[in-house]
């Protein structure tokens, strides 16, 4: 590094290679950067005094962090396995939002934040990167576009997941070929923006029950849309306040005065000016704790009409006498039919959170390479991510995140490619309600803890964790409650409960994976069952104040632990099939990963997992030594994660030494002033 630094001086002091060349080298360390120091100084009009080697170090970012030694392994094939699928595309992707016109602003009005999230998404629609009919032909690649868009851009991410899922999704899936030839095109070019109109004030996870109706009347032949009550308002509907020109409004259908249940409507909320529609009310629901780039609105109709066409009509259908013929028997079928789009939703949010987990643990961790304080000789030539403090905060989280990357690989597998005849179905609706809220919460807790690991860095809007922390919130919400989600895991999960015997290793040792595996397994299956039995204790009259009032903690924890189980599973997997110079360094990853799961429910392995107080006792120390032996590895596991500088736009993860250099106003600059 003293030699690179003393080549660049030469044109800044000719003199300062033949001031250095006689020293050793760690004299001539100190001289060289001392000397980049100065020129940097002078080039700032900056007059500094140095009284110590650190400072001239702390001063080049980029070289500290190339001090951290080679990877152990080959970053590109890791790259590569974490991708998963449509590499050329990801490729083509990151290198079209690495352009400057991505950079986040921070001084901005709410209608300009709303503007550069349209802005965004439109050029990445215009670049072809994403298309409602890549649900039908490569449906992985709708869910690579939304992690690595997230980002860049929670905001705008959010708002590309309602127009080409939610609503763009529906349409194709809900609708037939009358819809289709007037909205596929315009869903694509963003022409026909639109929002999903299902939550509403008084119905959130309980939609079915909501009061928007839908009525036929057979002399018009068209339905008539209404809001009855206040609590009936459309709420939260992402595009509705400012973009949208079109809402796919649910509402009971009604017919001859017969509540045929749920549907999906079609119903224009402004015309091609962008005018709001007779009948319909719209309120922009304004600021928000994060994602202000999404216009959210509520929505209110007034007796508006529609054609009886409007109709999503794949499932049902009214005819002009006002015949309602169906393939799907019973309400709920049907509304848990025209809602199934929330699942892929599902997959969308875990797959932003992924990416925005995998932003801000590069961010966290190459801040922690290159910030220098107190080392054994109380000099300021310690990088904190030496610190055990930091390394046990921060580095599990890395391994998990590793681990929801394969886990949730597999979701996405078994939601796109599951067998056409429904037989899988069941299943792949837990997975998709299990993988939004361990994506989400991984997301939630690596913001926290890394913004407070950066310390007052971390707490700048343009170091990012802001932004995170905004999506994570919004993505432990939207799409169902996690913890709604995990009641819907633990019935489901219950319902297919085989009770068996579990093979148990025959190395009984926390230096052995498979061991503690075993006890994830065996925990997932001892809360079930204990669930199980507490109901059946109940009676089917109890079952309802057992499961809503007494059992909570017990549901949510075997629902956890199913979660768990799976992303140990699939992270083992990812390792037997991986190329062989990545096996060691996963392999690490792994051990980490299911320690740090088993200290977090040491308490319950030891009182029932059959988890030995000694073998207990020796987790924590053997979690701490696999992060010092990570460590030196975490920059290029972080590197594998392939985000571009431009994508990151965080100074903590650059030169954050230049961008204290002037006057910045907390923004970083669109031409960038700080050398990566």
């Amino acid at each position: 590094m003293w030699r690179r630094n003393l080549k660049s001086l030469t044109s800044v002091w000719p003199s300062a290679r033949q001031s250095c060349v006689a020293r050793p080298p760690k004299a001539s360390q100190e001289a060289v950067c001392q000397l980049v120091l100065v020129a940097r100084s002078q080039r700032y009009g900056i007059q500094k005094r140095f009284k110590s080697t650190v400072a001239a170090v702390a001063s080049n970012p980029s070289d500290l962090r190339s001090t951290w030694g080679s990877p152990s392994f080959d970053i590109d094939k890791m790259a590569t396995l974490l991708d998963h699928d449509n590499h050329d595309m990801r490729k083509e992707f990151r290198q079209f939002v690495s352009d400057p016109v991505m950079i986040p602003k921070y001084n901005i009005s709410l209608f300009e934040e709303r503007d550069i999230a349209l802005k965004r998404l439109k050029r990445i629609c215009d670049a072809g990167f994403i298309s409602v009919l890549d649900f039908k032909n490569n449906p992985l690649r709708i869910f690579a576009a939304h992690e690595l868009a997230a980002i860049i851009d929670p905001a705008m991410t959010t708002k590309m997941t309602v127009q080409f899922n939610l609503f763009g999704g529906t349409v194709l899936k809900l609708g037939t070929e009358r819809h289709h030839s007037k909205l596929l095109k315009g869903i694509d070019t963003l022409d026909d923006m639109g929002c999903f109109g299902l939550t509403e004030l008084g119905y959130g996870n309980n939609a079915v029950e909501m009061e928007t109706s839908a009525i036929y009347d057979k002399n018009t032949k068209e339905f008539i849309i209404n809001s009855p009550t206040t609590l009936a308002q459309k709420y939260w509907i992402t595009n509705g306040a400012m973009h949208a020109k079109h809402c796919v409004v649910f509402a009971q259908l009604i017919v001859d005065g017969e509540n045929h249940g749920i549907h999906g409507i079609l119903v224009p909320i402004r015309d091609d000016n962008l005018k709001v529609m007779p009948g319909v009310r719209v309120e922009d629901m304004g600021y928000k704790m994060g994602l202000n780039g999404v216009d959210n609105a509520k929505l209110f109709f007034d007796n508006v009409r529609v054609p009886r066409e409007n109709l999503l009509n794949r499932y049902s259908d009214v005819s002009a006498d006002g015949t309602f013929t169906t393939s799907i028997k019973s309400n709920r079928a049907r509304f848990l039919t025209v809602a199934d789009q929330l699942l892929s939703g599902r997959i969308c949010i875990a797959s932003m959170s992924q990416g925005g987990a995998k932003a801000a643990l590069t961010i966290a961790i190459r801040y922690a390479a290159t910030r220098l304080t107190v080392g054994p000789k109380g000099k300021s030539d310690t990088a904190i991510l030496k610190y055990q403090l930091q390394q046990r905060s921060i580095l599990p989280l890395l391994a998990n995140t590793y681990a929801i990357n394969f886990g949730l690989d597999y979701v996405k597998d078994r939601w796109a490619f599951q067998k056409t005849d429904g037989s899988e179905h069941a299943e792949v609706v837990t997975l998709c309600c299990v993988i939004k809220p361990m994506a989400s919460w991984n997301l939630e807790e690596i913001v926290s803890v890394a913004r407070e690991r950066c310390g007052g860095q971390g707490y700048l809007s343009c170091n990012r964790f802001g932004t995170f922390i905004g999506l994570a919130h919004a993505a432990m919400t939207a799409e169902g409650d996690n913890s709604v989600l995990m009641q819907k895991v633990a019935k489901e999960r219950l319902a297919v409960l085989k009770v068996s015997i579990l093979e148990v290793p025959n190395r009984q040792d926390i230096d052995n994976p498979a061991y503690l595996h075993h006890l994830l397994q065996k925990r997932e299956l001892s809360l079930f069952s204990s669930l199980g039995k507490n109901l059946q204790k109940a009676g089917k009259q109890g079952v309802f104040e057992t499961w809503m009032y007494q059992e909570s903690d017990l549901i949510q924890a075997a629902s956890k632990a199913f979660g768990e189980r799976l992303l140990s599973e699939q992270f083992a997997a990812a390792i037997e099939n991986a190329d062989v110079s990545l096996k060691p360094v996963l392999s690490q990853l792994y051990h980490l990963f299911l320690l740090d799961t088993i200290e977090k429910n040491l308490a319950w392995m030891l009182m029932h997992g059959g988890l030995s107080l000694p073998a207990g006792d020796k987790v924590n120390a053997l979690a701490a030594q696999l992060c010092d032996q990570i460590s030196p590895q975490a920059l290029a596991l972080c590197d594998a994660f392939d985000i571009t500088d431009t994508m990151l736009s965080a100074p903590i993860a650059l030169n954050w030494v230049d961008f204290n250099a002037y006057d910045n106003q907390g923004e970083v600059p669109q031409k960038s002033n700080v050398d990566p």
